[in-house]
């Protein structure tokens, strides 16, 4: 492997470093808020809800107005926990991404390690600011609609934005000025075991996903629609005729139908999202200084936990607390396996500096 597509503090080194590390905190992130948020949070919900229902029927509507308020503030707080975990990991992806592109960006290095700060910058300073919308609200804010973690969150995106756009000139001015095979680069032409195990598995874990996806909009997209229509209105008409016991059947029946939505494309996503993780690691095995031993059985932590998370969260609703635990573990898996290669480029980054050292 060429030491100099990974020198000290290259954009290649950055990207990978710190799409992993984003990765990794957002996956952590991500399973504390399972365990401690999410559920409470949806709890929370259904009761705000089944208040508003029955102060409707009490006709107290200074009650339906504070229980609907309620509700708005516990969706927020669902909405920015859960934006802060999908970007912090997508962003690590996109990190990943433009690290395998690297010797296709036809910039001088220390342009490209700028675009890779940049691009950096802002994947950390978007979820953080909308992390911190919740929190902060409009509190002295110079607009009346946009508090300082928004404005902070969109700043963030723009550097994302910037930089990308950044890397994708460069990307398109290589192929205007070089043949394509001009560049070669060894990520690509890797055939470690842990590599085609992890390429493999996310493919499979990708198709799995598609699949997945296309049986739930065949089957069940529509008939959710449609519940959902006939609930609320259900819901509406036993208010209107006072009759409590609907209400609250309506009520459960509501909360049944939005988890079954929320497991099936929940299991969807993240059998998708863990597919194009493995895919992406298996391309910088080569950077991981781990025995093939260890590297391959790290390889198959990942897997494991990858087919483990999504497979118990479409098993929750009937299986409750345990299924929700085995997924849990499995996101767990995800992380240990994600952080020991982690650990292992960083070994790979110090022995490719020492050695360096050592020239000098």
């Amino acid at each position: 492997m060429d030491a100099s597509s990974f020198a000290p503090l290259s954009a290649r080194r950055l990207l990978v470093l710190g799409g992993i590390g984003l990765i990794l905190i957002g996956m952590l992130f991500g399973d504390i808020f399972a365990v401690f948020v999410l559920h409470q949070n949806a709890a929370h919900v259904g009761a705000s809800l089944a208040a508003a229902a029955h102060a409707a029927l009490a006709g107290n509507h200074a009650a339906v107005l504070a229980s609907f308020q309620n509700v708005g503030a516990f969706l927020e707080n669902r909405g920015t926990k859960v934006d802060t975990h999908v970007h912090m990991i997508d962003f690590g992806y996109l990190a990943l991404l433009l690290a395998i592109l690297q010797p296709w960006i036809a910039f001088e290095e220390k342009t490209k390690r700028g675009f890779a700060w940049l691009f950096l910058a802002g994947a950390a300073l978007l979820p953080v600011g909308v992390f911190l919308i919740h929190y902060v609200g409009l509190a002295y804010s110079p607009l009346q609609a946009i508090g300082w973690a928004s404005i902070f969150a969109d700043l963030g995106g723009l550097l994302v934005i910037l930089a990308t756009l950044g890397f994708l000139l460069g990307f398109v001015n290589h192929f205007r000025t070089y043949a394509p095979a001009h560049v070669k680069d060894g990520l690509l032409s890797d055939r470690s075991a842990a590599g085609r195990l992890l390429l493999a598995g996310g493919m499979v874990l990708v198709l799995a996903g598609f699949l997945h996806g296309a049986y739930y909009a065949a089957v069940d997209l529509y008939r959710h629609e449609a519940l959902d229509s006939s609930i609320l209105t259900e819901m509406a008409m036993a208010a209107a005729a006072n009759d409590a016991d609907m209400v609250d059947r309506s009520l459960e029946a509501y909360g049944q139908l939005q988890g079954d939505k929320a497991v099936k494309i929940a299991a969807h996503a993240h059998s998708i999202e863990f597919g194009l993780l493995a895919m992406m690691l298996a391309f910088f095995q080569p950077y991981v200084r781990l025995r093939e031993s260890w590297k391959l059985r790290w390889g198959y932590v990942l897997i494991l936990g990858s087919v483990l998370l999504p497979v118990c969260v479409l098993m929750e609703l009937r299986y409750g607390l345990v299924a929700g635990g085995l997924a849990d573990f499995g996101g767990f898996l995800v992380i240990l396996a994600l952080l020991a290669m982690w650990v292992g480029i960083l070994r790979y980054t110090g022995q490719l500096d020492s050695q360096a050292g050592d020239v000098r």
